[in-house]
């Protein structure tokens, strides 16, 4: 993107934090954007940021604007599975355009991978609608990818309790996944071929035994064959000291794949998360600790 394009708030999941929201616009014009809003951007209604149709017209709409160079939503929470299958993905097709968000917008990355093949941005300024500070480390991981040509390059924290399921190896293949919850929800519909590809995943605030039932679902309906290896982010909200914790149920499950494993990358709802694309070809190089996506591939 280039300074003087159009980007576009919309909330396709839960209703945002207004104020978090407008700090983040304001990053956004200082990078030499111009920014506009969704009609229903600030709707509420109960846990959803405005009715399904509601929140499909202003994703459509943004969709279908040329103006609109990319579409940041505003958060993730519940909802973007509800529409992530009423998406226009002619009008994706005919005019790609980044989408940006994580966490609940996985399904949404999902469906519009499956149907249009459109690569998106799992990223965001921020995490919740508490969130009062920016890491400087996330937003210039979100300019990156938004506004240079530089390759992203991510390397895994040791501190991350994730990195200790990093086997060793190198993969590569598309980039697919964001959100596990999302991810086994988007199974059977929404969810893109994995064949070839390196599976990313990342969780917050989940019972073990979820993890378990939903990794045990993506492996025995056959959602996971054929991976070329599998990207581990942040798991945020866990007790990684109890006797099995979800660090054991991922080894149990991942080692079944028999591919390269990478852990403890800085994906997900944890302290400073990085930008990433889901959907592009990515290189992953589990004993150096690097996911590395290169331009020409995108």
């Amino acid at each position: 993107m280039r300074p003087g394009d159009k980007v576009r708030f919309v909330s396709p999941a839960s209703p945002p934090d207004r104020d978090m929201v407008l700090r983040n616009a304001e990053i956004l014009k200082g990078w030499g954007l111009t920014v506009d809003f969704g009609e229903y951007a600030f709707r509420k209604w109960n846990y959803l940021a405005g009715t399904d149709e509601e929140r499909l017209s202003d994703l459509n709409a943004a969709l279908r604007d040329p103006n609109v160079r990319a579409i940041f939503t505003t958060r993730g929470g519940k909802g973007s599975y509800r529409i992530a299958d009423q998406l226009d993905f002619a009008a994706a097709r005919r005019d790609p355009k980044f989408l940006i968000g994580f966490s609940d917008i996985t399904a949404l990355h999902l469906s519009l991978l499956r149907h249009c093949h459109q690569v998106g941005i799992h990223g965001a300024f921020s995490i919740g609608p508490s969130e009062d500070g920016v890491s400087s480390y996330t937003r210039e991981s979100m300019r990156r990818a938004l506004m240079t040509t530089e390759d992203i390059v991510i390397g895994s924290r040791p501190e991350e309790p994730t990195s200790r399921l990093t086997t060793d190896g190198m993969a590569k293949g598309r980039l697919i996944g964001g959100n596990l919850d999302m991810v086994a929800a988007s199974a059977g519909w929404a969810l893109p071929d994995m064949h070839g590809a390196i599976l990313l995943l990342e969780a917050i605030g989940l019972y073990p035994g979820q993890v378990d039932r939903q990794m045990t679902m993506l492996r025995k309906a056959g959602h996971l064959d054929g991976l070329a290896g599998v990207a581990i982010g942040q798991f945020t909200d866990f007790e990684f000291d109890r006797p099995y914790s979800v660090i054991d149920i991922l080894r149990e499950h991942l080692t079944e794949l028999k591919v390269p494993i990478l852990g403890g990358l800085p994906l997900g709802h944890g302290d400073s998360p990085a930008s990433v694309f889901i959907g592009a070809m990515a290189e992953l190089d589990a004993k150096a600790g690097m996911l590395a996506i290169r331009r020409g591939n995108i």
